[in-house]
């Protein structure tokens, strides 16, 4: 069932959208403080975090490390960088670095993948202080060469599961695992009975995504040399199908990436794969399950060893544009790298003097994130040694308007993994969908961007939640950052009774507390679900009153008062 939740705000006027303006990025590592930041050399690279770890509004840098060296943690602090010391001593070869609310307690955990050793999940205590629980969430594996790790909700119970890839060459009896979230701290292999190929293959990277849009996260897998990529559709009862030869998306080549993202803004997820020098492939979703490769025909084949890709809007005009990071060092062979812009139309070209030019490290994962919160979206790619991190800092004209949203999930998972954000300019359309794991060993910010070009007004903002929820935000602000909490936009006055009623504490973990004036004790309270159905009632004897609701599932309920023909609502989100 879908519930719509509509929230007003206030915004300006709309002039135009989609003006062209100045893209320009400058490389800026070492003076925002980022310097002696290499990988090493570390089998085929490692993967890179550009993610608000601490939760205080600015996204910092997570990197991989070579074996025998540590993780980098890079605090960002109003644009500028300093390294800080987590207390998480790992120094395995490690390749994805993800932050993570897998236990939805509204902080972020910490989880990293290993080539040489095992996987480690790291507990956040709310206070910056993370413990290893890798063997107690039974996440313990040896051997298992784990490159890729994505996060997503594939059963919609509000937790986020994982898929890890291995990278095994060998028939060595190891395979891509699906662990589903217990919700009690511990996670269980379901790989077998959901329907994942217990097969050998040298798999690189899989994401979390919803290509047919039945609500139901489906997965996609990257293979490396003869496997074909898999595509896993969601049959909604906990099994999966493998339909990548059916989709089209099923081919075989050098796969490095999964980059996801709706690149013509149709509302219909596309996925560009990168590969080696035979070219990396562009999957438009045609909407009908199927999906055909644009890479040859709209410009973005590149034919060199390619790794991590990202889909970005650089200019903020709407379009999204795409960065592909490569290995090959020599730029009279092939492309080291790839700024791919958008023209709108579907067509894409490299432009020469917008920052990229001397690009010519050994590059691997990449990200993006805001390294000074102006709503340009810059660009952090981890190299092999010599060459330190690069961080594209976005310079380009700040003509074009933007706006920045982030969620909570309430019924759904914390972080909003598996949302459609939708946002309307005049009629014109942009979707972002959220995800945990993406790209080649890469996790972009928690921010989702959309440049709206010279607009000065928003239509709506639309989030669909992965439980059915819709929430509709009217006129937001723009040129903000902004965070949607799931079911806050409610269509109801909080208050029409002129007194004052408290209730506490909201979030509830269990019970809450309705605080009253004497004047209206007496007075029916009623708790009713998000389809209307009443589901308690009770008359109100006393001024407090403490109700107990520990057998209520988690979600959110409305907490009805009326009294001499008046009434007070308010919301309850229970946890």
């Amino acid at each position: 069932m879908r519930v719509i939740n509509i929230l007003l705000v206030t915004g300006g006027f709309l002039w135009s959208f989609g003006m062209a303006c100045q893209i320009q990025f400058i490389e800026e590592a070492i003076v925002l403080g980022c310097g002696n930041s290499t990988y090493g050399t570390g089998t085929l690279g490692g993967g890179i975090s550009f993610f608000d770890f601490d939760q205080d509004g600015w996204d910092d840098i997570t990197l991989s490390s070579e074996y025998g060296q540590p993780l980098r943690f890079f605090k960002n602090n109003n644009g500028f960088f300093t390294e800080v010391n987590l207390g998480i001593n790992n120094t395995f070869e490690t390749k994805t670095v993800q932050w993570v609310d897998f236990d939805n307690d509204g902080d972020y955990d910490f989880f990293t993948t290993s080539h040489m050793d095992h996987n480690q999940l790291y507990e956040n205590d709310g206070q910056m202080q993370f413990t290893d629980i890798t063997v107690a969430a039974g996440l313990f594996i040896e051997g298992h060469l784990s490159y890729g790790s994505s996060w997503g909700d594939y059963n919609n119970d509000g937790l986020l599961d994982i898929f890890l890839t291995s990278h095994r060459e060998i028939s060595a009896g190891f395979h891509n695992i699906l662990y589903k979230n217990n919700g009690n701290g511990t996670f269980t292999d379901v790989s077998e009975e959901a329907g994942i190929l217990l097969d050998t293959y040298a798999s690189f990277c899989s994401a979390f995504m919803d290509f047919d849009k039945d609500g139901w996260q489906d997965i996609y897998v990257a293979n490396d040399r003869d496997p074909v990529n898999h595509m896993y559709h969601n049959n909604g009862d906990g099994t999966f199908t493998e339909v990548g030869i059916a989709t089209g998306t099923g081919i075989s080549i050098d796969a490095m990436s999964t980059t996801i993202d709706d690149a013509n803004n149709d509302g219909w997820l596309d996925i560009y794969v990168t590969n080696t020098g035979e070219g990396n492939v562009f999957f438009q979703n045609n909407g009908d399950g199927t999906f055909t490769d644009l890479a040859i025909t709209n410009g973005t084949l590149m034919e060199s060893v390619a790794w991590g890709a990202v889909f970005l809007d650089g200019e903020n005009n709407g379009q999204k544009d795409l960065y592909v990071s490569a290995m090959i060092d020599d730029p009279l062979v092939a492309l080291t790298s790839a700024y791919y812009l958008s023209d709108g139309s579907g067509m894409y070209s490299i432009p020469t003097g917008i920052g990229f030019d001397n690009d010519h490290a050994v590059s691997f994962g990449n990200a993006i994130g805001d390294i000074n919160n102006d709503g340009l979206p810059d660009i952090a790619v981890l190299n092999y040694a010599p060459s330190d991190m690069f961080l594209f800092r976005n310079e380009s004209s700040s003509a074009n308007n933007w706006v920045k949203v982030k969620l909570e999930g309430v019924v759904s998972n914390r972080q909003g993994i598996g949302s459609w954000i939708e946002i309307s300019v005049n009629g014109e359309k942009q979707y972002n969908y959220t995800l945990c794991g993406e790209g080649y060993l890469g996790q972009n910010s928690a921010y989702e961007f959309f440049g709206i070009g010279t607009a000065t007004q928003i239509d709506y903002i639309k989030v669909s939640w992965l439980s059915g929820i819709v929430d509709i935000v009217i006129n937001p602000s723009i040129n903000s950052q902004m965070t949607i909490v799931e079911g806050s936009s409610l269509g109801i006055e909080d208050s029409v009774l002129d007194v004052n009623i408290v209730l506490y504490p909201n979030p509830s973990y269990g019970s809450f507390t309705l605080k009253v004036p004497e004047t209206i004790v007496g007075s029916e309270m009623k708790v009713l679900d998000m389809s209307g159905r009443i589901l308690f009632y009770s008359e109100i004897i006393s001024k407090e009153t403490t109700f107990d609701f520990a057998s209520y599932t988690s979600g959110i309920y409305l907490v009805t008062l009326d009294y001499e023909g008046a009434s007070f609502s308010e919301k309850l989100i229970l946890r």
